[in-house]
């Protein structure tokens, strides 16, 4: 995240925009994989914040490869997330409003494994049996469960 850590360094924690995209990746049983994440100590979506120059796109693919180990070979765009529900403050202080753009990826290709930088864990869950989901991906979820049933 060295864009957002170098508008840290001169803003502090106050309230920034920050944009990034988030995966919402799906096996052959409809399973939803979810990390465990260190920051705030529940389950999330692979994703992170754009760098500069990036697309969309290319931040969902190089944080799902880096949170994940795994690589899309199809992703498909989901929705673009912002507003007031979209507000965070993490546990170290830092303030933003998300603009978070989901995609779904149900192909891919590589063997799951977490960045132990930012996770304790990762796994497949079932979609009616998630656990406590990490703030800033809790809407996002339960708009996508909505397209499931």
């Amino acid at each position: 995240m060295g864009y957002i850590m170098e508008l840290r360094k001169k803003i502090g924690t106050d309230p920034i925009i920050m944009v990034g995209a988030c995966v919402l990746i799906v096996n052959e049983k409809t399973q939803l994989l979810l990390q465990y994440r260190k920051d705030n100590n529940s389950w999330g979506l692979p994703g992170g914040a754009m760098e500069l120059g990036e697309s969309l796109e290319e931040v969902a693919v190089r944080e799902m490869e880096e949170e994940t180990g795994l690589t899309p070979t199809r992703l498909v765009l989901f929705r673009t997330f912002s507003g007031k529900e979209f507000y965070y403050k993490y546990p170290h202080g830092d303030e933003v409003y998300n603009v978070v753009t989901a995609f779904i990826c149900k192909n891919y290709e590589g063997s799951i494994k977490f960045d132990e930088s930012e996770a304790t864990d990762i796994r497949f869950f079932d979609l009616t049996d998630l656990p406590v989901i990490s703030p800033p991906d809790d809407p996002v979820i339960k708009d996508f469960l909505k397209t499931c049933n």
